[in-house]
């Protein structure tokens, strides 16, 4: 297997990562469980989950693929084998996460935070991802992209920044990254980051395929020169 830092972190990941979204939907616990076993005996220490997940988004499966990946933490006792990346939905109309709406305010990204931490039995998350803007934006290769100016029901950048800085401090989270975010978002993070002291971003996991190559167009570029000065990393695939 190959490692490779991420970004500028200390944190040496396998270049094949572990996704899990199916599990507990089309994947049960001990399907979970023997993929994760298989990973890890072929050196895949790289795994990626989410609070939504699994997939497709349903009441009844929310956080059930991060409760299984905790269960195989408790039983196992390999968590710190594992560089483990998780993410926090940004907007959802689903009532059943913390009411439905914006997610990144102070009050309700530390709840999804200490909610995740609880299903995956864990005292911290390597890498923290925001999932989706909670801003009206373009995702997944869409066109005619069209600006609402009375969209302004978003927390603002610099404090969710503040939010992820008080994670780190409290020892919940050792980096964060963003994943489906536009090269405008992206570079206002980075921008933030830099001129008020604040965590840097440092991966984007957003499409990348043959058949949506549209993270080329602009992220390409800004990550590349991220890299060069702040240390990104991108991570592809993601649903």
């Amino acid at each position: 297997m190959n490692y490779k830092k991420l970004g500028n972190t200390d944190l040496d990941v396998s270049t094949i990562c572990l996704g899990t979204m199916t599990w507990g939907e089309q994947n049960s616990e001990k399907e979970g469980f023997e993929q994760m076993d298989f990973a890890l005996s072929q050196g895949v220490n790289f795994w990626d989950t989410a609070e939504i997940y699994s997939i497709p988004m349903r009441e009844e499966t929310y956080g059930e693929t991060e409760k299984i990946i905790g269960n195989w933490f408790q039983k196992t006792k390999k968590r710190n084998d594992i560089i483990l990346a998780t993410k926090v939905c940004g907007n959802t109309s689903n009532k059943y996460i913390r009411g439905g709406g914006n997610s990144f305010g102070k009050k309700k990204i530390t709840e999804a935070l200490d909610e995740s931490l609880r299903r995956l039995k864990t005292d911290y998350i390597d890498l923290y991802q925001l999932h989706w803007p909670e801003r009206n934006t373009n995702f997944f290769g869409d066109y005619g992209y069209e600006h609402d100016e009375n969209d302004k029901d978003w927390t603002p950048f610099e404090e969710i920044l503040e939010s992820l800085k008080k994670f780190i401090e409290q020892g919940k989270i050792r980096y964060v990254g963003l994943s489906n975010e536009t090269a405008w978002g992206l570079s206002k993070f980075l921008e933030l980051s830099k001129m008020k002291g604040l965590p840097k971003m440092m991966s984007v996991q957003n499409p990348y395929n043959l058949l949506n190559r549209t993270y080329e167009v602009g992220l390409a570029e800004i990550s590349i020169w991220s890299f060069a000065i702040n240390g990104l990393a991108m991570e592809v695939p993601n649903k």
